[in-house]
């Protein structure tokens, strides 16, 4: 059984949503106890397309806030906004070089939403092949 926590005040990563403030969602645990980690931050910050492309991006290498904006065709501000975002909800790291800000992913959320996934993939595939058992059992029953 799923369960989520919420806590009393929204997010920051809300900010950007304008009147429709969601509450922030702390994390995601099955009552087993597994996927303790699952921060719901990083979804909920993936969920705004222009913070998705630039996952992309930075997928291929560090990037520059300018690089960033140039690639996307959106103003700097526009990005350094979108950046400020994935930064506060662990997504990417920043590194600053004078005047410079280099932007790059940050590994550990992508593992953990990839073992959260697979929790799923493994509970499919056991309904999977219980089906697979089934239908085999039919024909068998269709034959005799």
């Amino acid at each position: 059984m799923w369960y989520i926590q919420f806590t009393r005040k929204p997010t920051t990563v809300m900010k950007g949503l304008g009147r429709h403030r969601i509450p922030y969602i702390n994390e995601v645990n099955d009552m087993s106890g597994n996927h303790p980690d699952m921060d719901m931050t990083m979804l909920s910050a993936l969920a705004e397309p222009n913070r998705k492309r630039i996952v992309e991006l930075l997928r291929e290498g560090p990037l520059t806030v300018g690089e960033i904006a140039d690639q996307l065709g959106i103003r700097q501000p526009q990005a350094s906004k979108h950046l400020k975002i994935l930064s506060e909800s662990g997504i990417v790291d920043v590194q600053a070089e004078a005047n410079r800000r280099i932007y790059k992913l940050r590994p550990d959320p992508f593992q953990a939403l990839d073992s959260w996934v697979q929790s799923f993939r493994r509970i499919m595939e056991e309904r999977f092949d219980k089906l697979d058992d089934y239908l085999h059992e039919l024909q068998n029953k269709g034959k005799n």
